[in-house]
This record gives structure tokens, C-alpha cells and sequence, in this order.
């Protein structure tokens, strides 16, 4: 699924407006449907002593809300 597995942040929907056909022939601008996805990251990260891998969005990982797990070499 495309939701953050810390914050549950999750797609938005929303329009996409024409602007450049919003003249005087439209009393609209036309618009389409559109979908914002969340930016997700698949992470490593500790959970209970376990390392396992989640969807997080690089806000949570900017804050360090979540732990990584050590990179195995």
C-alpha cells in the first residue's frame, strides 16, 4: 500500500486546472482528476531487536522518527 508505516500519510486526491484555458470562451478552466502520492522509502529499520523492512516517507525519515537498522556488510 502507499502509506507511511510511521505517520500513515497517504495519497491525496485533488485537480489538476488548465489555466491557459481559462479565457473568456470558458466559464470553467477545465480540470482533471489527480492523485498526490506520498514520497516512500523502503527502510531497514529495528523494531522490537528484529530489523525488518518498512514504507516510511522522507519526512519521518528527515526527523529521524525512525531507527535504521545497521548496514550488513
Amino acid at each position: 500500500m502507499n502509506v507511511c508505516a510511521v505517520c500513515g500519510k497517504g495519497a491525496l486526491h485533488g485537480q489538476n486546472i488548465r489555466h491557459r484555458h481559462s479565457g473568456a470562451w470558458a466559464t470553467r478552466a477545465p480540470r482533471t482528476k489527480r492523485v498526490f502520492m506520498p514520497n516512500l522509502q523502503s527502510v531497514r529499520t529495528v523494531i522490537n531487536g528484529t530489523s525488518q523492512k518498512l514504507k516510511v516517507c522522507t519526512k519521518c525519515l528527515k526527523a529521524n522518527k525512525v531507527q535504521r537498522a545497521p548496514q550488513a556488510v
